[in-house]
Formats: structure tokens, sequence, C-alpha cells
């Protein structure tokens, strides 16, 4: 739930690069809550509801397959093609930095290790 919560941080910012992860956790939650919106709207019988929910996560969606495509060195547009962009999701991220920006990986590893240091002193 944690990456779901960080692309909404980040609700659209197109530059910089997204790990898989933080990607396919956005996905999975997406649609898990998506569903139960769906059901929640059928049960009260108001179907905006799921539009109004798909309106509100459409920008972050884009903002966040953009910056995926990024963590492989592709320019944002290739979420435009259909096949390939799946492929590239599904891609490990350039290591070390690249033309978008430091791997989101590498600086990921290093807040687990602060965090493992500070439990580790208490």
């Amino acid at each position: 739930m944690k990456y779901f919560f960080d692309v909404l941080k980040k609700y659209a910012v197109f530059n910089g690069r997204a790990r898989r992860k933080e990607y396919w956790y956005f996905f999975l939650f997406n649609v898990l809550i998506s569903f139960v919106v769906g059901f929640i709207a059928g049960a009260t019988n108001t179907p905006f509801l799921g539009t109004i929910y798909s309106l509100a996560l459409l920008l972050p969606g884009i903002a966040v397959a953009v910056r995926r495509m990024h963590d492989v060195d592709k320019s944002g547009w290739y979420c435009l093609i259909p096949i390939y962009n799946l492929v590239l999701a599904c891609t490990e991220g350039t290591p070390g930095n690249n033309s978008y920006g430091p791997d989101p990986k590498k600086n990921g590893l290093d807040d687990e290790i602060e965090q493992l240091g500070s439990v580790l002193e208490n």
C-alpha cells in the first residue's frame, strides 16, 4: 500500500524514474480498489462513483507509467505502444544513473539500510 500512496504523492510528476515494484504495486492496488468501488457503486446504484475514481487516478496512472518507461531509459511516449510497453514495464530498470535521473532501486536500498541501522542502534 506504501507504493500506492507514493504514486499519489507524486500525482502529476512525469520526470524521474519509477521502479517495477512501485509501478506494479500501484497497478495491483488500483485494480483491487476499482473492484471495491465498482461493487459499492453497484450496490448503492451510483454508477458515477466508479467514473469519479477512474478520473481521479487517471493522471497518477499515466505519470507512474511514464516514470516506469524512464527507468528503462525510454521516452514516456513508449507507453502508447501496446505490447512493447508491457515488455518495458516488466524489464528491469537501467542500473545506475540514466538520462532521466538516479537509480530509484539504489535509493530505495539506501533508505532500507538506514532504517535497519536505526533499528539496530535502538
